[in-house]
């Protein structure tokens, strides 16, 4: 069981994870741009905070995913079980960031 986070851990966590996604995608041989990244950190700031609060997404329609890579969507899913409190559509949304990267090696 993970200890519960708490919002004075948030900025540590954000940190640690965005560490562990950038080993991942460094392993898949994907980069992100400085634009990306940066869309990509404020992201993982935003789910941390979620798992730490409980906020809901807005509800998100699977369909609008169905052009993301089973990679992708693999990848993003592992970041959000490093997580608690956050429900499987924070993969979906994380994924976007790492198809859109993938195509830069294009």
């Amino acid at each position: 069981m993970k200890n519960a986070l708490e919002l004075k851990d948030a900025p540590e966590r954000t940190e640690q994870l965005l560490a562990d996604i950038q080993k991942m995608l460094n392993a898949e041989n994907i980069f992100t741009n400085d634009v990306q990244q940066q869309m990509l950190t404020s992201h993982v700031k935003a789910m941390v905070l979620r798992s730490i609060t409980g906020e809901p997404l807005p509800e998100v329609e699977k369909e609008l995913f169905d052009e993301i890579s089973a990679e992708s969507m693999t990848m993003a899913e592992k970041v959000v079980e490093m997580l608690d409190n956050l429900p499987i559509e924070e993969a979906y949304l994380l994924s976007v960031h790492f198809e859109v990267a993938k195509d830069n090696n294009h």
